[in-house]
Parts: C-alpha cells; structure tokens; sequence
C-alpha cells in the first residue's frame, strides 16, 4: 500500500498555529505519513507588523521556513490548514494562498483529497467554528473530501470542536497548548492519515 502524503499548509502571526502545524505534522508522521509543512507568504506591511512584538518575533524567526507552493497541495493525499481566525473568518493570508490554486482547481488536480482545517483564537466564541466552516467551502469546490474529527473519539467530548481542532490563547493571546489540544490535534491528524489512506488503495 503507497504511503499517504500529508501536506500542512498553515499561516501564523505570532505563533500558535505554527505550533499547532508542527504538532499535526509529527503526529501525521506517527501515523506512517510523509509530511510537507508549509507556511504560506506574509501579506501585512512591515509597520504592522513591528506594531506587535509577538508578531515581530515570530516572523522573523520562521522567515527562512519552506513556503506554500500549489505543487504541495497537488501533491498530497491529505490536506491539513492552519489559519488564526479573523473575524471568524479564514485570514487574508491563507486566503490568498487559496485564491492562487484556480489553475490547479480548473485541471481537477485538487479533488478527491481529505481535507480538514486547525485554528486559534484569543476567545472562546471568537469565532473559531465559523472560520473552520468558511475554510471548508473551499474544499467543496475543489471536489474535496472534508474529514472532519466529529466525537469519533471520547477525546473529542474534551476539546468540544467536531469541526476541527481550535484553541483559545486567552487575552494576552500567548496561552500555550494543552493536553487536550494537543490529544485532539493528533486524533485529527492520525484520521486524515487514515482516512486518505482508504481513498489511495
């Protein structure tokens, strides 16, 4: 049986969802995958970025990380994306990544694929459901196959997001990931593995 490919493609400002990719890819790796992590471009302008210190450091530290190319989702059989919610949406930086895939879309190379999306807040309601489900309309477009987690594990009654996986990082916005998030974010990842690992037999 051919080994899964596993593409995490994820956009970070100061840090979580970047924690979050290298703790999906590992597990990704744990389930017998071969992993791409990916970071997409940085969009905002330098003055807005020097405006955050969490920001500022976290850029420069992952300025020299690999970045999101369309041959890393055509690539894969499995698809995991990490964004930070922004306004309970999907940010603009993923987005973008998003956008520049319609020649890939246009030739099919991008269905059949299980796909399913990560995200933070600094909120518990900050919007964290709807940016997961804004995520997934695109993957019904590319003919898709979202994976979502459900309660397909008691774990899953913990971390309480049968869309994903999704983490609060509280009002200084730096709360680091726990037990539950991490057990939920390699249950998702294990699944995808598994699941896109029926679909390439």
């Amino acid at each position: 049986m051919p080994t899964v490919k596993l593409a995490v493609i994820y956009y970070s400002a100061t840090g979580t969802i970047h924690q979050m990719a290298q703790r999906a890819a590992q597990a990704g790796e744990k389930a017998g995958a071969e992993v791409r992590v990916r970071q997409v471009p940085e969009l905002a302008p330098e003055a807005a970025i020097a405006s955050n210190a969490a920001w500022s450091r976290h850029f420069e530290a992952t300025r020299n990380e690999p970045k999101a190319q369309a041959d890393d989702v055509v690539w894969a059989d499995a698809v995991l994306l990490g964004t930070p919610t922004r306004y309970g949406n999907v940010s603009s930086q993923l987005k973008q990544f998003i956008d520049t895939l319609g020649p890939q879309w246009a030739q099919g190379l991008l269905a059949d694929k299980a796909y399913a999306g990560f995200t933070a807040s600094m909120t518990e309601h900050g919007g964290q459901e709807s940016t997961l489900l804004a995520m997934y309309h695109t993957f019904y477009h590319f003919g898709g196959i979202v994976v979502a987690p459900g309660y397909t594990d008691p774990l899953k009654y913990a971390d309480g997001n049968p869309y994903g996986v999704s983490h609060v990082t509280g009002g200084t916005n730096d709360a680091p990931l726990g037990d539950v998030q991490n057990a939920a974010l390699d249950h998702l990842a294990e699944r995808i593995v598994t699941i896109a690992g029926r679909l390439t037999r």
